[in-house]
């Protein structure tokens, strides 16, 4: 999956794309500061507080937002996935721009700070995420993490239910919401550019 093809389908060019393949299966591109570059319509709607800002930054949000700990149940396993990714990316480039971003998440937040002198590294590859949507309820999601071919500074996260679970009942409602969402945005611009 190419940054470029993810682009596409984050503005909605599902062109080449299998009807089994992300109708309702939220997909987001992230960059290796957990940056949330492009996103689907249902990607955009499960953790709405996070697209708040733009770009959307995941561990921002979740060590400087309070609404982190109600989005994520497991606030505590988010924060420590998130924290050793980071350590990840630290290693293949301690002098790059992630050292702006970790200096003021250890000044700001003492969660981040005692987490990251544990010196803990992760791999975020996949796994299962509860979230608790105001919309549609808690959800426990599995999410796959795959690269990017030809940009090693990004990544691909999917987010799927097996269906017949009130998971994918849930996702099926999310889908429809963010829809809703998307449409009243852009009545709303039509209706300030008249």
């Amino acid at each position: 999956m190419s940054a470029e093809y993810c682009t596409r389908l984050e503005r909605g060019d599902l062109s080449g794309v299998s009807d089994s393949v992300l109708h309702d299966q939220p997909a987001y591109v992230r960059n290796n500061r957990m940056n949330i570059r492009a996103a689907d319509p249902p990607a955009r709607a499960l953790p709405c507080e996070v697209f708040e800002q733009t770009p959307a930054k995941t561990c921002r949000f979740v060590f400087l937002d309070p609404r982190a700990t109600r989005l994520y149940p497991d606030w505590a396993g988010v924060a420590r996935n998130g924290v050793g990714a980071l350590r990840v990316e630290v290693a293949k480039n301690p002098f790059g721009e992630l050292s702006n971003m970790i200096g003021e998440l250890s000044t700001r937040s003492d969660a981040f700070r005692t987490q990251w002198g544990a010196h803990d590294v992760h791999v975020f590859a996949e796994g299962t995420q509860r979230l608790h949507h105001p919309a549609v309820g808690e959800m426990a999601l599995v999410h796959e993490n795959l690269g990017v071919p030809g940009d090693p500074g990004l990544s691909a996260t999917v987010y799927s239910a097996d269906s017949g679970t009130p998971a994918a009942d849930a996702l099926k409602l999310l889908a429809g919401w963010a829809a809703g969402q998307e449409r009243d945005a852009a009545a709303s611009q039509a209706d300030t550019e008249r």
